[in-house]
């Protein structure tokens, strides 16, 4: 049978500091050697104080992420609280879990980092494409991009990091999945999450025009 091409490609970071989050991701989609599209969002908010990134099959993820974030609103409507950042990171692993296991001619394939904050402070949460959950207390990275990602935060990673420096760690190793990795490029952005909530803290394009 013809294989069937989907939509992914992507770096993605994660990065635990001592005043909140930096979730970090590239802008590129690709089709096989097709670039499918130039503007993804592959950082999404789902609460106020919850937001992830996504790597892996577009369908798959965009879909898991509207599920999560339904979820997440009825439950809160139904218990009157909102859930805690674990709570909802095992909520969303069982979706993942059940999605990869049914049976599907397009391989299920996604990928999370989920990042937030609640009454218990800041967390980060690897959601392998797997349904197994990992909490994070320094740095971790998801995506064809993340072997170059890897590199830089290992080497430049410290504990204590502020959110400010946080987020110029995460677009230092963005750039370096761009620069190497073909599946990564065309811009960066970057959400943070403090005891302010979730919060846009860059958002920008590359051009790759070549002009003469």
């Amino acid at each position: 049978m013809e294989s069937i091409n989907v939509k992914k490609g992507t770096t993605t970071v994660g990065l635990a500091c001592k005043d909140g989050i930096v979730l970090a991701a590239d802008k590129r989609a690709t089709v096989g050697y097709l670039i499918a599209d130039k503007k993804s969002q592959k950082i999404l908010q789902v609460t106020d104080k919850i937001a992830l990134t996504m790597a892996g099959t577009v369908s798959d993820a965009q879909l898991l992420y509207k599920l999560i974030k339904a979820e997440l609103k009825l439950k809160q409507l139904r218990t009157d609280r909102e859930s805690n950042v674990k709570e909802s990171a095992n909520l969303l692993s069982g979706m993942i879990y059940g999605n990869i296991r049914k049976f599907s001619i397009i391989p299920g394939i996604s990928h999370f980092l989920l990042g937030g904050v609640d009454s218990e402070g800041f967390h980060l949460y690897d959601l392998f494409a797997d349904g197994s959950v990992t909490e994070i207390d320094d740095y971790v990275s998801t995506g064809s991009g993340s072997v170059m990602a890897y590199g830089v935060l290992e080497a430049l990673y410290k504990k204590d990091l502020t959110v400010k420096e946080g987020l110029q760690l995460a677009v230092k190793a963005i750039n370096a999945a761009i620069s190497r990795d073909t599946a990564t490029g065309e811009g960066i952005d970057v959400v943070t999450i403090t005891s302010e909530g979730v919060k846009t803290a860059l958002e920008r394009r590359i051009d790759t025009t070549v002009r003469v």
